[in-house]
């Protein structure tokens, strides 16, 4: 396996601070399951009393499934009976308040209480972008695990890659709460959170932490994303994304700049030409100054929002072709209210929609920008994805990856595997020998 090793370059006061953080770490990181669980499991603790209930329901969960492991033949069907299993303790997490069943799932997955995929991938949705093999094209959006609590848990479901954040350089509380609503019946999630999370150093340490544990035990592989944003009192928004560069890009197997978030005053505009060239020369260039091995520096993105005109879509492409960009995640979530869910009284909270109602509007985003950017830059499709036949509308609209969020959040484990088995049913019913193949069909 291919090493990449970067040595962080740290510079200002706030960044010094971090410099003992920067250590050699290896490109395609291997996280350990038995070890990282114990490195997260304090960080992760902290739930508040409302969440007792849930402590119950998944422990019952826990004690029902386990006891029922003698009864199986090998690890792949009972691993398939664990993700079943999950469909009835799924809909009891929706009894809860939305940001406590949020980080009771953490929780979760950051004590190795939930399923772990043993079914290998099937052979058609495999892919190499930027260099490295993803199992799957199917990704955990950022936004779920905001402070790397519980990557090894995560990837363990079965997800092709998992990006955490967005990771800020200082902690902060984000909005006041309540500020995540749900819509259960367009299946959408309204969230004004604002960048709440731990900040820089902790995130940091918990990457290290599980990065130096997977050397004591058994090992399980997959691609890490990291994404980065800025203070929401910051008054230099590039110092503060350089700092996230040299803190973090060492760990990451791509990195991203999210510039999209509606929740952060002043923050879309960062997207506008001008803003965006002078941003994103500005981490390029604190990404390449750091030292890196063979396989060089991790893939840099732009998260970009729906809501953009096609001016401004053309200007971003214009940017990332000039620039060189490696890649952007279409979309975020929009401040948009489209007429599907006009009739929830929810509606009318203020913040980013999630969820099916996005679909259409950033799936339309997406195949303009694949049209754009002539198919020359990976295209990753984010927003409304809950099945694998929208996993698949996504890759023919232009995405080389797809990620989701709010469905996972409705569905849980158990979706995953449904939604690559039905990924891969689309491709060979339309004669498709691999993802690649499918890619940008709907726009040739």
């Amino acid at each position: 396996m291919r090493g990449r090793i970067a040595y962080g370059l740290m510079k200002g006061s706030e960044t010094h601070k971090l410099k003992s953080m920067a250590v050699p770490i290896i490109n395609r990181r291997h996280y350990c399951s038995s070890s990282s669980s114990s490195a997260t499991a304090n960080d992760s603790s902290n739930l508040p009393r409302s969440s007792r209930m849930g402590r119950l329901l998944t422990g019952a969960a826990v004690g029902l499934v386990g006891g029922a492991y003698a009864s199986t033949l090998d690890e792949a069907t009972f691993s398939g009976w664990l993700f079943s299993a999950t469909k009835i303790a799924n809909p009891l997490f929706a009894l809860l308040d939305p940001e406590v069943a949020h980080r009771l799932a953490i929780s979760a997955a950051a004590r190795g209480l939930v399923p772990k995929e043993k079914r290998p991938d099937q052979e058609i949705l495999g892919l190499e972008v930027w260099g490295r093999r993803f199992s799957n094209p199917i990704g955990l959006s950022a936004g779920f695990d905001k402070n790397a609590e519980a990557v090894e848990g995560l990837l363990g479901l079965g997800f092709g890659f998992v990006e955490v954040g967005s990771v800020t350089p200082l902690p902060q509380e984000g909005n006041p709460k309540p500020r995540m609503f749900r819509l259960r019946d367009q299946g959408a999630i309204i969230n004004r959170c604002g960048f709440n999370g731990d900040g820089i150093a902790a995130v940091a340490k918990r990457l290290e932490a599980q990065h130096e544990a997977k050397h004591g035990g058994k090992t399980s592989s997959g691609i890490l994303g990291v994404n980065i944003g800025k203070n929401k009192t910051s008054e230099d928004a590039a110092a503060d994304y350089v700092q996230g560069v040299h803190s973090l890009s060492q760990f990451a197997d791509y990195l991203v700049i999210n510039v999209s978030s509606p929740n952060t005053p002043g923050l879309r505009q960062l997207q506008g030409r001008n803003q965006l060239k002078d941003l994103v020369q500005k981490v390029k260039a604190a990404r390449d100054e750091m030292q890196w091995g063979k396989e060089g520096p991790p893939p840099l993105l732009v998260k970009i929002a729906p809501d953009l005109s096609k001016q401004d879509l053309e200007d971003i492409a214009a940017v990332a072709l000039d620039l060189n960009l490696d890649g952007l995640i279409i979309s975020n979530t929009t401040i948009s209210r489209p007429e599907a869910v006009q009739i929830n009284p929810v509606s009318k909270e203020s913040g980013g929609l999630s969820g099916r109602p996005l679909f259409s509007l950033s799936n339309d985003m997406l195949k303009d920008m694949y049209i754009l950017t002539k198919g020359k830059i990976p295209l990753v499709g984010c927003g409304g994805v809950s099945s694998g036949e929208d996993a698949y509308k996504k890759i023919r609209a232009g995405a080389t990856l797809v990620q989701l969020y709010s469905a996972f959040a409705y569905g849980g484990p158990a979706l995953i595997p449904q939604i690559k088995a039905e990924l891969a049913h689309c491709l060979e019913r339309d004669g498709f020998n691999s993802i690649y193949e499918a890619v940008g069909a709907d726009c040739r």
